[in-house]
């Protein structure tokens, strides 16, 4: 018996809206499992607890804990105008918006006054605010995630206890679909994020954990120098290969930080707790404070171990052999160089008048207060942008060494003046590839700076 023709496709017409059926009903399954996934509950609003509550011991734990997390960098306004401590509105510039830093001062309107301790502690572990609300991993919950209790704990009643101000921080512009924070935020956290607390690892000794735990956790030092994807993510496939943060290049903390001089463990202490190491120079731009109003305030015991995690990153026991021979060739470099105002070469007589005077080195080795450029990281990134930097910012006398300051360049240089130096320096001080398009590139590093630096030179 044969099958008519209407009734074959009946019968496919009934298997593919079988087929749809179950795709939509996969589809349902899958999209209430993520929303349960993504959705938190409100943890209850709390009358704010007074100062008294907390015992002085955890407060000034938690003041530690707060400096090695830099936590007054990105919660205190900077842009037009300082604004209160911890009382939010940095302004952050993504990809995908500006996104405007918390107030995470006591005020019960607009910061975190009425949030328990539990509510803090969810959103250091989990990026979750009291209302249940996804936050932005602008605030780097990836890396706080990490932190032990204790000293979150510790954190709480710091914060806690200090002034509240009432202050609202301006409204993020980041756009649809990016600000649907429930799906946008849950779903980057489904990919990119791994919650859970450091432990320690039994390969290494405690004062190798202790600087892993303060670096990968409280510090976030990845944050600033891994490199990110498209959708803003550490590729921890490159951790601590650098990255651009504000026009400046945060360099790798790796072996592939290209300085010929490599990073010492002593060099990278006297870096981050007094904020210029012998052989590398000052901490400039954004970096500046780390050191001289974080990490200065922690146990020189912390800074130590920070370091002694780094040196392991970069391998720098195995490879610090190489640094005699390339300190030498680097002072030979320089002295080759210097030449008078009659030499025919036009960029080496600007040089000389702009920078040599501060930059000369005729001993062995650079005299600590002159660095000397033929071993700064600036010269040997691919890109010019931290020697532009410095020359449009300068380095105040509070920032790098102490009471030894660098001016501003910012009115005293052409875009074309910038250039022809930083070429001269990168053919005379370095054996790699010339840099491209360096007026171009001068003139963009000098369109980041909102206002001229106020110590600018005429």
């Amino acid at each position: 018996m044969s099958i008519a023709p209407s009734q074959k496709n009946s019968g496919k017409f009934a298997l593919a809206k079988r087929i749809a059926a179950a795709v939509v009903g996969l589809g349902v399954v899958g999209g209430a499992g993520f929303l349960a996934y993504a959705w938190y509950p409100s943890i209850a609003p709390i009358s704010r607890p007074a100062a008294s509550f907390f015992s002085p011991e955890a407060v000034k734990r938690g003041e530690l804990v707060a400096a090695a997390g830099y936590c007054a960098e990105c919660h205190t306004r900077t842009d037009g105008h300082k604004g209160p401590e911890m009382a939010g509105d940095f302004q952050m510039e993504t990809p995908f918006g500006n996104i405007y830093s918390s107030n995470i001062t006591p005020d019960p309107e607009t910061g975190i006054g009425n949030w328990s301790e539990a509510a803090f502690k969810r959103a250091m572990n989990l990026g979750i605010a009291r209302d249940g609300t996804q936050l932005y991993p602008a605030f780097p919950f990836d890396h706080f995630t990490k932190v032990s209790d204790q000293d979150v704990s510790d954190l709480y009643a710091y914060l806690m206890s200090r002034p509240a101000v009432h202050l609202q921080p301006r409204d993020n512009t980041v756009p649809f679909p990016v600000n649907i924070r429930i799906i946008g935020q849950a779903a980057w956290k489904l990919l990119f994020f791994s919650p859970g607390r450091y432990k320690n690892d039994p390969n290494h000794d405690a004062q190798w954990n202790r600087g892993a735990y303060l670096a990968e956790g409280d510090a976030h030092c990845g944050a600033c120098h891994t490199p990110r994807n498209a959708m803003g993510a550490e590729k921890l496939s490159h951790a601590y290969d650098g990255n651009v943060i504000d026009g400046w290049i945060a360099p790798p903390l790796n072996d592939h930080n290209p300085t010929p001089v490599v990073w010492t463990e002593d060099e990278l202490f006297q870096y981050l707790r007094f904020g210029v190491a012998p052989l590398h120079g000052s901490a400039a731009g954004p970096m500046s404070p780390i050191p001289h109003s974080f990490l200065s305030k922690l146990p020189e015991s912390d800074v130590r171990a920070i370091a002694h995690y780094y040196a392991d990153v970069d391998h720098a026991e195995q490879r610090q052999g190489q640094n005699t021979a390339a300190i030498a060739t680097a002072m030979e470099r320089s002295k080759k160089n210097l030449v008078g105002p009659q030499t025919d070469d036009a960029d080496a007589r600007l040089y000389q008048a702009a920078c040599a005077a501060c930059h000369y080195n005729s001993a062995p080795g650079p005299v600590l207060g002159r660095p000397e450029l033929a071993l700064n990281n600036a010269l040997w990134l691919d890109e010019p942008n931290n020697l532009f930097m410095v020359m449009l910012h300068g380095i105040g006398a509070k920032e790098g060494q102490d009471q030894i300051a660098m001016p501003s360049f910012y009115a005293g240089l052409t875009d074309a003046d910038m250039a022809r130096i930083a070429a001269y320096l990168r053919r005379t001080r370095t054996n790699l590839p010339p840099w491209t398009d360096l007026e171009k590139k001068a003139a963009q590093m000098r369109a980041t700076l909102k206002t001229p630096p106020i110590n600018a030179s005429h």
